[in-house]
């Protein structure tokens, strides 16, 4: 064979062998790529179960802790039974309410109108000379008779607004025998400690008050205008005879009217908290 025949043969022998070596090499290639991707795949796959087996756990876990929680909550615990009262208590806070109802009836008196204006406890004309009042109004005095009813009524709210009344009545408490304090703390009637307290002292209370009710009517013109109205009358014809002492008629009436003033304090201590101003006073009423 010629030299460049053989050189010819050896490189086509060359190319040939080259492209043989090149198709081996690919499809190794493909199968490596091929078999690491199926093994990438598989590896997600057994991962993934495991991530939400985890996962279940965890809430597992946590629900059973929630569980733990809520089964170990403390009870509340149970308010104490009150104290019961006891009868120096029951004694000591009807003195209160006593002490405390004058203070605020004699307050309550004093204002205007507070007895003019007030049905309850307004003085009208003395009953004993209704004739005086019929015969005189007939006789178109009905101004006149008006005027001094209300001067009476004003005299009332001067022996309230007196300093001196405060005493009258702040002795009187200190004179008043609580019977069965206990009994008058627990009952359902609003009035019952100013009712035994008028029980008891009311008459003398009366004869303390008269010498400052005749000054008030003095202070009011009451007094003058009595007088006058009765000399009228007296002008009249053929009239009967009235006599009828001012002074005795008012302080009866302003004390039962203050008296009713104090009774009226007591149904807002019994009945209403904020009126109760004192730890005694609290304690007794606030079990009602």
């Amino acid at each position: 064979m010629k030299p460049t025949s053989y050189s010819a043969f050896v490189l086509a022998l060359g190319l040939l062998t080259a492209t043989d070596l090149s198709a081996q090499t690919k499809p190794k290639t493909t199968a490596k790529t091929t078999t690491t991707k199926t093994t990438t795949a598989k590896k997600t796959t057994a991962k993934a179960p495991a991530k939400t087996t985890a996962k279940t756990t965890t809430a597992k876990t946590t629900t059973t802790k929630a569980a733990t929680t809520t089964k170990a909550a403390p009870a509340p615990a149970a308010a104490p039974a009150p104290v019961p009262l006891t009868a120096d208590e029951a004694t000591a806070a009807v003195r209160e309410a006593v002490t405390l109802s004058i203070t605020r009836a004699m307050q309550a008196g004093a204002e205007a109108d507070a007895f003019n204006g007030n049905p309850d406890i307004r003085i009208p004309f003395p009953p004993e000379a209704e004739l005086v009042n019929t015969t005189l109004r007939g006789l178109r005095m009905g101004a006149v008779i008006d005027k001094f009813e209300v001067q009476m009524n004003r005299a009332a709210e001067a022996l309230a607004a007196n300093p001196q009344t405060q005493t009258v009545f702040a002795n009187a408490a200190q004179r008043y025998a609580v019977a069965d304090g206990m009994a008058l703390v627990n009952t359902r009637e609003s009035r019952a400690i100013a009712q035994q307290f008028k029980q008891q002292q009311l008459a003398q209370v009366q004869q303390e008050l008269r010498p400052l009710v005749d000054a008030a009517l003095e202070q009011t013109g009451a007094k003058q205008a009595y007088g006058e109205l009765m000399l009228r009358y007296k002008k009249i014809p053929l009239v009967t005879p009235i006599s009828t002492n001012l002074t005795d008629y008012v302080s009866g009436k302003a004390s039962e009217g203050l008296f009713t003033l104090i009774a009226d304090e007591e149904s807002r201590i019994r009945l209403n908290s904020s009126a109760r101003s004192t730890a005694t006073l609290k304690r007794a009423f606030d079990q009602q």
